[in-house]
């Protein structure tokens, strides 16, 4: 029996055919079990609903289907604990029928607008006109702090200049359409409003400068500066109440309906 062996394999033809078969027998097998693992159906969550931007999913908006898995892309979240609790991005809509995609799903906290749903009670939002002038080129950003100085003309002719405000934190940029501006792209959209929020008595200050003749400059500060939101000119503000009446807050009485 050996000495069949030692001659059928000093046969170089014999050899290379045994070699050959071998070959295309692993081929064919993992030919087979890569087609098997591609179309092998996989279970992914789908949307049973139209679900809108900014909406929180929840298991009731879930359903399962089976796919084959050649379809799946690493963007598909195929685990609904992946799924459920996010939130609809606010530029996007989920469609019945869908797959759930992880670019459209965010935690609420990275929503652009959420930034102001939970400012300070005591604070209120501003919505500060600007351009490209007055962001230095479209280079104010959220999260980016910023100081307010204000520009005016006194009885007399002469310039006023000085810092207003200082210490704000930027929580939106938006462009003229109402779009968020994040962060810069090669698309660079021109910035016309800055949104950020300020106690109740700087809220109004800041009303009130914005009727008058007057200018708001933002100034932008670098990631160290990180000073507490005060008026920080009491000459300034003595300035703009001075052109202002202030409206007092009354006293109502609760009125009791008789039935």
């Amino acid at each position: 029996m050996n000495a069949f062996f030692k001659k059928l394999f000093k046969n170089k033809s014999i050899v290379t055919i045994i070699a050959g078969a071998i070959c295309l027998a692993i081929l064919f097998v993992a030919y087979n079990y890569r087609i098997k693992q591609l179309t092998n159906p996989v279970s992914v969550p789908y949307a049973i609903e139209d679900i809108p931007a900014r909406t929180l999913i929840e298991k009731e908006m879930l359903g399962t289907v089976k796919i084959a898995s050649v379809m799946l892309n690493t963007n598909v979240v195929v685990s609904d604990t992946n799924i459920i609790g996010k939130y609809v991005n606010y530029n996007t809509f989920i469609p019945a029928g869908s797959l759930f995609y992880s670019s459209i799903l965010v935690n609420w906290e990275s929503m652009p607008d959420a930034a102001w749903s939970n400012i300070y009670k005591e604070n209120t939002i501003v919505s500060l006109n600007v351009n490209t002038k007055t962001t230095y080129g479209n280079s104010i950003y959220p999260s980016d702090k910023i100081d307010l100085y204000y520009k005016s003309v006194d009885e007399d002719g002469k310039i006023v200049l000085g810092k207003l405000i200082e210490g704000i934190e930027v929580l939106a940029v938006k462009d003229k359409s109402g779009k968020h501006i994040l962060k810069r792209s090669s698309e660079q959209r021109e910035a016309s409003a800055l949104i950020f929020s300020v106690p109740e008595d700087m809220h109004l200050l800041l009303r009130k400068s914005m009727y008058l003749d007057g200018e708001l400059i933002p100034v932008p500060r670098n990631a160290a500066y990180n000073p507490t939101t005060t008026i920080s000119s009491k000459y300034l503000k003595d300035f703009i109440l001075s052109q202002t009446i202030e409206v007092q807050l009354d006293e109502i009485e609760e009125t009791t309906v008789k039935e």
